[in-house]
């Protein structure tokens, strides 16, 4: 009977002791969080209107030729860079030269003709001087000259007329860019009008977007705006804000500086538009827990940390905004500087 007593007793002091907590763990359950402890307050931030559109080259051309005939050659791949004036491309053009042969024989017999009634002009002048020629006679040399020189013009009109319809057969880069498009090859029949290359120059980018009117009245040339191309910050300049025809939408058009070709021609774009201040609950960056898609923060409840899901919003210069999860008040543990 003593011994089972002693054994009870035994067992009854090891279930005492391991009901304690041990000393290091109730100073873990008391530390205070490791971290800064900050208050979630209501801040005036700065009221933007996100306006969405697309990155456009400003500068582009589709070439074409007023002539008709085939493509004797090709000089460009679509993606190269041309320089302003360079022959993209030319087409036939031994119609024209067979014409030029005309033309130029036409201005050699009207020269011929013109030589010929200055010299009569001038015969008859002096005989008409020494009173040898009659007024009548002088009259028609000098008409015979008028028309002979009418004659030479006419010719020499046809061959600058010509020239120019000749410098279609070479269909050349209106300023320096790069090939978009290649829409014919060497044997491909042109035709006028027809598109033949296009180009445009990337340095320059154009968005356009659309805007409420009460907005728009704010907004003047210059005015420089924040901007994002493909998730990347940029800053656009206001070109102009002019009305669309829809009722009270205005078209804001914007330019963003690419001579670093940082962005691609008919990316995604958004302009924020200033629209004054409004309230709004800021976080840092390090007060933010990442757990895949999920974001959240640790709220101080208790005198512990406990996580808790946000939705965030629009982040500026390492500040978040916190749209819903927190109220203001709210104690929030962010990470260490």
């Amino acid at each position: 009977m003593t011994l089972r007593i002693g054994v009870l007793l035994a067992a009854g002091l090891g279930l005492a002791a391991c009901g304690k907590t041990p000393p290091s763990e109730r100073r873990e359950a008391t530390a205070p969080p490791a971290g800064r402890v900050l208050v979630v307050r209501d801040t005036a931030i700065a009221a933007t209107f996100d306006a969405v559109g697309s990155a456009v080259a400003m500068q582009r051309a589709t070439l074409s030729t007023r002539l008709m005939g085939s493509v004797t050659s090709v000089a460009v791949q679509e993606g190269d860079r041309v320089r302003a004036g360079e022959v993209l491309a030319r087409l036939d053009a031994r119609e024209i030269a067979s014409k030029r042969e005309q033309v130029e024989a036409g201005i050699a017999a009207a020269e011929a003709v013109y030589r010929d009634a200055e010299t009569q002009a001038t015969r008859f002048r002096a005989l008409y001087a020494d009173s040898a020629a009659t007024r009548y006679q002088l009259e028609q040399v000098e008409t015979g000259l008028a028309r002979a020189q009418s004659g030479l013009t006419s010719a020499k009109a046809a061959r600058a007329e010509l020239d120019a319809v000749g410098s279609y057969a070479e269909v050349r880069a209106s300023f320096a860019g790069v090939v978009t498009h290649r829409f014919v090859d060497p044997g491909s029949f042109a035709a006028p009008g027809a598109p033949l290359l296009e180009i445009q120059d990337p340095s320059r980018l154009r968005v356009t977007v659309s805007v409420p009117a009460g907005m728009a009245a704010r907004l003047k040339p210059g005015m420089v705006l924040e901007a994002t191309i493909e998730g990347q910050p940029a800053q656009a300049v206001v070109e102009g804000v002019v009305p669309s025809g829809a009722g009270t939408v205005y078209t804001l058009n914007a330019l963003i500086d690419n001579r670093r070709n940082a962005w691609l021609p008919g990316s995604a774009a958004t302009l924020s538009v200033p629209q004054g201040t409004r309230q709004a609950l800021l976080l840092p960056e390090s007060a933010l827990v990442h757990e895949g898609d999920l974001v959240g923060v640790r709220v101080i409840r208790s005198g512990a940390p406990e996580l808790r899901w946000i939705r965030t919003g629009s982040v500026n210069n390492g500040q978040v905004e916190i749209l819903s999860g927190v109220a203001a008040g709210d104690s929030v543990l962010a990470g260490e500087n």
